[in-house]
């Protein structure tokens, strides 16, 4: 016999049970779903197979209907194990794609490669899972499990691919030079390359390749570290990426239309040492959003930039609520976030906590979900809404591994 809560399927005896404990979330091995005991909302660990479980980064959407692709990476070795984890776009040779059913939880395995893969593409719109292995690009159905080779990179042109459009007609991608992956390789800590990298002005090309013709496309290359490349939500045609390097130094957030190739620039500065960045779009794709700091460190905000009008919505929020990553629901009524330990930006005494946050006239009144003061944050949480927005889904490390968990929205 089963229950169905709150659109997750869960076994009786995990509801009567497991699901009533009220714990400290984290610093021990948990059960497979608790109620945190500071914030009184109910964790479910989504992710419930051996070695480390990734998921997505926060603006690479992972749903396909109600079921959710993440990352699996077999035990490895501790020497082996990335020092941070950003954005999973580095390639490990154990790890592979599976699917998750968020109402049964069913786990079905989608790749089986031995060779090193990396890439973070769901398109919903096709059901397909785009990945890349070295200079190959595949895709994988979601329903028939069929792999197909996509495209290969020619060998004057070795690039990465990193977002998928809003049809699924187009995959999109900056390539660097030869001399920034030698930086990349000389100094693989963030903490070394950002400056580096950025100092070094080398060039990077904005690329579409077109899926059915299997066409590579050059859009615009630039001596600025063009990076975060993603598409609109909703107009295939609109790519959005950014000028990577230290927020207060670049401009960072920009748009490009790849048929005219018309470059926009989505926020001005407006003060010195003010930074944006970490931007995302709106389900709808008419409102890009991202963090603003007006100085940096001193006071926060989250800005939504309206593409059709370039009208602002501007929602103010407290020291220990920044986060490094945020996200919105579809209608852009409710926002998250996954906070941040003390050596983020914000400097937070206290901001290590998942976000619920509510727009009220020009501020966010913001609730705390989950407590994560076991959770290292060398490792991003990645904050996403559920397809039905009852929950937050996030990854951690709290329990000494790395797994995705949900958080219920509504307190239980």
């Amino acid at each position: 016999m089963k229950f169905l809560v709150a659109g997750l399927l869960f076994a009786t005896l995990s509801i009567h049970v497991n699901a009533q404990e009220v714990l400290e979330t984290g610093g021990k091995k948990m059960p497979d779903e608790w109620i945190d005991k500071d914030t009184h909302h109910k964790i479910v660990r989504l992710t419930r197979k051996e070695g480390s479980n990734y998921s997505f980064y926060f603006h690479n959407n992972p749903f396909v209907g109600n079921k959710m692709v993440f990352y699996n990476t077999a035990p490895q070795k501790q020497e082996e194990q990335a020092a941070k984890v950003e954005i999973s776009n580095t390639s490990a040779r154990n790890r592979q794609i599976y699917m998750v059913d968020l109402k049964t939880l069913a786990i079905e395995q989608l790749t089986n490669h031995k060779t090193a893969m990396n890439g973070e593409i769901v398109s919903a719109k096709t059901n397909q899972i785009f990945f890349q292995v070295k200079d190959s690009v595949f895709c994988v159905d979601i329903k028939t499990k069929k792999e197909t080779l996509v495209y290969v990179f020619p060998d004057d042109f070795k690039a990465s691919i990193t977002a998928v459009n809003a049809d699924g007609t187009l995959l999109g991608g900056a390539k660097s030079s030869d001399e920034e992956k030698e930086l990349f390789k000389k100094y693989p800590g963030k903490s070394s390359y950002f400056n580096i990298i950025y100092e070094a002005k080398l060039p990077r090309t904005l690329f579409t390749i077109d899926i059915k013709k299997k066409q590579l496309n050059k859009l615009h290359t630039d001596t600025a570290w063009l990076n975060h490349v993603q598409f609109s939500t909703a107009d295939p045609n609109l790519m959005m990426f950014c000028h990577e390097g230290p927020w207060h130094k670049v401009n960072r957030i920009w748009t490009i239309d790849v048929i005219t190739k018309k470059i926009t620039q989505i926020h001005k500065r407006i003060m010195d040492m003010e930074i944006a960045g970490h931007e995302w779009s709106s389900d709808d794709g008419k409102i890009i959003w991202y963090d603003l700091q007006q100085p940096r460190s001193t006071t926060f905000f989250i800005e939504g930039h309206h593409l059709a009008t370039g009208e602002k919505t501007k929602y103010e929020l407290q020291r220990d609520e920044w986060s490094i990553h945020f996200n919105s629901t579809k209608d852009n009524k409710l926002f998250c976030g996954d906070g941040g330990d003390p050596g983020q930006v914000a400097r937070a005494k206290d901001g290590m906590w998942v976000y619920l946050f509510t727009p009220s006239g020009n501020k966010f009144i913001s609730e705390r979900l989950v407590n994560m003061k076991n959770h290292k944050y060398s490792l991003e949480p990645n904050v996403h809404f559920s397809p039905d927005e009852k929950w937050i889904i996030f990854r951690a490390n709290f329990e000494g591994e790395t797994n995705v968990y949900a958080v219920e929205v509504k307190k239980s």
